[in-house]
């Protein structure tokens, strides 16, 4: 029975590390004055993700962060906070999937999407940082990458839209800005982002 189980254990050890020894936890009984608060996703998807920072300086001085997911979830948020803490905002806003995902050693393609959380909920803390100072996001546009080049359409144009509830429906989505009407190339990855975007903030 062991020998089964470990014979299907496709996690690295750093990965079954910070899931068994996760960093940067939010404690119940902790007393953490954050500057800045993200949360995305949602219990009904499954997966939901509150990341909390301390600024100073432009940097990253401390991070605590709370989820309810699967394991993959639980060691890319611990291995996100490892690497966050310490960057300037501008190098934390730009923290992607791939690089806490290299950082673990890898996940299982069908648990990429787990690292995804951790990047989401972290920009959306620096955004509230942001917000919260008056200060503007000179990031996000950094940040942007075009997905319907006909129209000129960003990956952050359609997350934004989503985020703040104004699609509902892939529908709604292009009649808003004319995603995949151009030449079409686009409409399959547009339709994978979108689909992502509303598992991420719990629309779905």
């Amino acid at each position: 029975m062991a020998e089964s189980f470990m014979a299907k254990w496709v996690y690295t050890d750093k990965v079954k590390d910070h899931f068994v020894n996760p960093r940067n936890i939010w404690k119940d009984d902790e007393d953490f004055q954050a500057d800045g608060v993200g949360e995305v996703g949602s219990l009904a998807c499954g997966d939901q993700m509150r990341v909390a920072i301390k600024v100073e300086n432009g940097k990253i001085r401390d991070l605590r962060w709370l989820t309810y997911g699967c394991a993959s979830a639980i060691a890319s948020t611990s291995m996100m906070s490892t690497l966050a803490i310490g960057m300037t905002l501008e190098e934390a806003y730009n923290l992607s999937p791939q690089m806490i995902t290299e950082a673990l050693g890898g996940l299982p393609d069908h648990k990429f999407h787990c690292s995804v959380l951790g990047d989401k909920a972290l920009r959306a803390a620096i955004d509230d940082y942001l917000e919260k100072n008056n200060m503007d996001n000179p990031y996000k546009k950094k940040s942007a990458k075009i997905i319907c080049e006909c129209k000129g359409v960003t990956d952050q144009m359609i997350e934004d839209l989503v985020k703040n509830d104004k699609v509902r429906t892939f529908e709604e989505l292009v009649n808003q800005t004319g995603v995949t009407t151009g030449c079409g190339k686009c409409r399959e990855r547009v339709a994978s982002l979108f689909s992502e975007m509303l598992h991420i903030y719990g629309k779905e």
